[in-house]
């Protein structure tokens, strides 16, 4: 774990004040910069030591086979690993003739500053030669949200005490050196080399490198260019070779005198444009940094910024440590997002190469909703890239027999990348989720842009998967069986709840969408007999509930599983420590699945039911899962545990800050980051939409004052200002001046005039707050 001490808590930075090389791969992920389209890890400007170098491009990947034991018909035959691309963040230094390295000398100061509002990276660090030489230096790192391909450095060297010549070695490198494999399933696949040199080129003080991949069949494009600035003489050298080039600067420094150089590096990539566009596109967004300037790029950052945070923030009165951690989550998933534009955004963001650059259900359940509240045009091209693939799912299906679309588990570009059957294949209702992620944009932005180019094709074609996989029995209810839930410890089941409501709801919303647009239903060959049986389906559904004990089971038959001995087996994670054959027929879980559904569906059960449901299943939750705590934190504090939210909130906001799950290193948890918003605004705010209507109901637990968060709802921006005695609901702009919103169950009309403040509705839980499995309770009751 990264320790409570490493990050001073601070409202809008990550501080690095000591540099430790025994977290530096988890610092690298802590502090890697993005824009959705090039993301750097936080290494070092010198490149070394390090834990785990990365650049990544998104959805710029390689393909390898899937090991088998025993091969079955439908398993998907090969899989898709992001790669390390050409790196162009290093920058050596030689002063006099002794490289820095932080492993040798004296490093006297070193800090390291993520800026959440000025989307930077700085580092400064006084360092002591061997020698004796004296230099500072200070090195700032974006990479742009406004111009897409663009990475920019600047580099500052500063002579202390006496004279020094100083060499600077600016370089692009491909095919860098791995670290060895984990034995961690989660960690990804390691591909050695697995760039082709295609063309190099040099110029007086900048360089082009061109790559292939060997299998996939992509290419790409990296070039750098260079200010530089020092007083006197300098001498500048560029060459290059199949993976590298190097433009060097040499010059004298007189204490107190600096040599400044800005480096400029752009990235694209293509699997249909030609060398020369690939080229041509490269040198055009290097030739856009420099008339921008370094001074542009901060400023439009910065502004970029602005605009976001004014949308997106959350305010945390009295938990500073929540506050940085909830900031630092958003920040991520902005990262990760921003100009992903119609590619995956990745269970990792573009932060490591931990689950080989997938995506997963992740995306639709956990950052689409953020995003589409705070950041839509991002949702909107996240959701446009599943389009962009539904013509493979489609293929998936009619693989496996079935009608319509069945999209992947786990992918980079759109095919089925999971070896696992039973929690990829058989987790259907990643289905159901992108479905109502792609309704819950419609339904939050008031755009109907994304439902008629390719929304409503998509929830048709998840429609009748769901009608092949489902069937009637004599009694006329319908079920689905061989599923697997978001609790991957009990899988392929009959009547999974979760599956059951989501699926229900997938069959509903096409109903609505095919109403709402029956010419293009029509096109898609949906007929009022489809969409009949459809609603049919969804209102026959067999959601499982055992009377005895009065609460849901988790699937058919869950609650007559043998109990886990907590007592014999508690090395987390399970699944790393245990065989599924144990875990399968017991009742241990992964990570929130029955819980899940009662946040997404809460409309399909009681006050009493959730608080039954809760307090059964706490009991029974590992949390292996990083997308666990936050549905926990949202529905402790529906059913009154208001402490033990907090808790669970502080816990998924900062996984990666403390490395809770001890796999940082590979790359932050986009999903719990996100998690970390839905906790707060959800939890505590109250948050909800699965009834079709804006509605909060919130409650703040006893260490907070005051909760504030900003979202937008069409094309209004709302403030929602929550205290322990009232909440106060202010209507920025809109474009009608007024909003109808539910406040506990109440209807009330916000207008833009002035704000609304109503009485918070204490929420008495039912129940004692429940205990965790032994060794499992939440971070901050440890």
């Amino acid at each position: 774990m990264i320790h409570e001490g490493a990050y001073p808590v601070e409202p809008w930075h990550v501080r690095e004040i000591e540099l430790d090389l025994d977290t530096i791969a988890q610092s690298e992920s802590v502090f890697a910069l993005s824009n959705g389209h090039v993301g750097l890890r936080g290494n070092l400007d010198e490149g070394e030591p390090h834990g785990l170098p990365g650049t990544y491009l998104n959805s710029f990947y390689e393909t390898r086979p899937l090991p088998y034991a025993e091969s079955g018909f439908g398993y998907p035959e090969d899989g898709q690993s992001l790669i390390d691309v050409t790196n162009g963040k290093i920058l050596r230094l030689l002063v006099d003739d002794e490289p820095f390295d932080v492993r040798y000398g004296d490093l006297v100061e070193h800090e390291r500053v993520l800026d959440l509002r000025a989307g930077t990276l700085t580092r400064t660090a006084r360092w002591r030669s061997p020698a004796g030489k004296q230099i500072l230096l200070t090195s700032v790192r974006l990479v742009s949200l406004t111009q897409r391909s663009v990475v920019a450095i600047e580099y500052t060297v500063e002579a202390v005490d006496e004279f020094t010549r100083v060499t600077v070695q600016s370089e692009l490198v491909a095919n860098e050196d791995q670290p060895e494999q984990s034995d961690d399933p989660r960690v990804s696949a390691v591909l050695r080399s697995p760039l082709q040199s295609v063309a190099s080129e040099v110029a007086d003080q900048g360089a082009l490198l061109m790559h292939r991949t060997k299998s996939s069949d992509l290419m790409m494009a990296a070039a750098m260019d260079h200010l530089v600035e020092v007083p006197g003489r300098v001498e500048v050298d560029t060459d290059a070779g199949d993976d590298w080039a190097r433009t060097t600067v040499i010059c004298g420094l007189r204490p107190g005198q600096k040599l400044r150089i800005v480096k400029y590096v752009a990235y694209g990539w293509s699997s249909l444009r030609s060398r020369p566009a690939l080229k041509d596109q490269v040198s055009a967004a290097i030739a856009g940094a420099r008339y921008t300037g370094w001074d542009g790029l901060l400023e439009a950052q910065r502004d970029y910024l602005d605009d976001f945070w004014d949308a997106a923030d959350v305010e945390i009165d009295g938990d500073p440590v929540s506050q940085q951690a909830v900031r630092f989550g958003i920040f991520h998933v902005l990262q990760a997002s921003a100009r992903a534009e119609r590619r995956a955004i990745a269970g990792k963001g573009l932060t490591g190469t931990g689950y080989d650059g997938h995506a997963f259900w992740d995306t639709e359940g956990y950052v689409l909703p953020l995003l589409t509240y705070t950041m839509p045009e991002a949702a909107a091209d996240a959701l446009r890239w599943r389009a962009t693939t539904l013509d493979l799912a489609r293929e998936r299906a009619a693989e496996l027999d079935l009608k319509g679309a069945s999209f992947p588990w786990r992918t980079i570009r759109g095919q089925e990348c999971s070896a696992y059957w039973p929690a990829g294949t058989a987790a259907w209702h990643v289905n159901a989720d992108i479905a109502m992620a792609v309704d819950r944009y419609r339904l939050v932005t008031g755009d109907d842009s994304l439902e008629a180019d390719c929304g409503l094709e998509m929830l048709i074609e998840t429609a009748r998967l769901w009608m092949s996989l489902g069937h009637y029995d004599r009694h006329g209810v319908w079920h689905l069986a061989g599923v697997t839930g978001p609790d991957e410890y009990t899988a392929v089941v009959r009547d999974n709840v979760f599956t059951n409501l989501m699926a229900a709801h997938n069959l509903r919303i096409a109903v609505d969408a095919c109403a709402r647009r029956p010419a293009e239903a029509g096109a898609f060959g949906a007929s009022t007999e489809e969409t009949a049986a459809w609603r049919n389906a969804a209102a026959a559904v067999h959601i499982p509930y055992d009377d005895e004990l009065g609460v849901h089971e988790q699937c058919d038959g869950f609650t007559t599983l043998r109990e886990w001995d907590f007592d014999d087996n508690t090395e987390y994670p399970l699944l790393l420590n245990e065989p599924y054959v144990r875990l399968y027929p017991s009742q241990v879980i992964k990570q929130a699945d029955l819980v899940l559904a009662m946040h997404w569906q809460g409309h399909a059960f009681t006050p009493e039911q959730k608080a039954r449901n809760v307090d059964y299943y706490e009991r029974r939750t590992t949390r292996d899962s990083s997308l666990s705590a936050c549905t926990q934190a949202v529905m402790c504090a529906e059913v009154g545990h208001l402490e033990l939210a907090h808790d669970y909130a502080s816990e998924a906001a900062l996984i990666d800050l403390r490395d809770l799950h001890g796999n940082s290193r590979d790359g932050l948890h986009m999903a719990s980051l996100a998690g970390g918003w839905i906790a707060w605004v959800s939890g505590f705010g109250g948050l909800r939409d699965d009834e079709g209507e804006l509605s909060f109901a919130p409650q703040l637990p006893s260490g907070i004052t005051h909760l504030r968060f900003r979202l937008r709802w069409r094309n209004f921006r709302l403030i929602v200002d929550v205290a322990h005695e009232q909440a106060t609901y202010t209507l920025r702009d809109g474009p009608d001046g007024s909003l109808t919103i539910q406040h506990s169950g109440e209807h009330v009309e916000l207008t833009t005039q002035e704000p609304t403040t109503m009485p918070v509705v204490a929420r008495e839980a039912l129940l004692p707050p429940p205990p965790q499995p032994p060794g499992r309770e939440p971070l901050r009751r440890n």
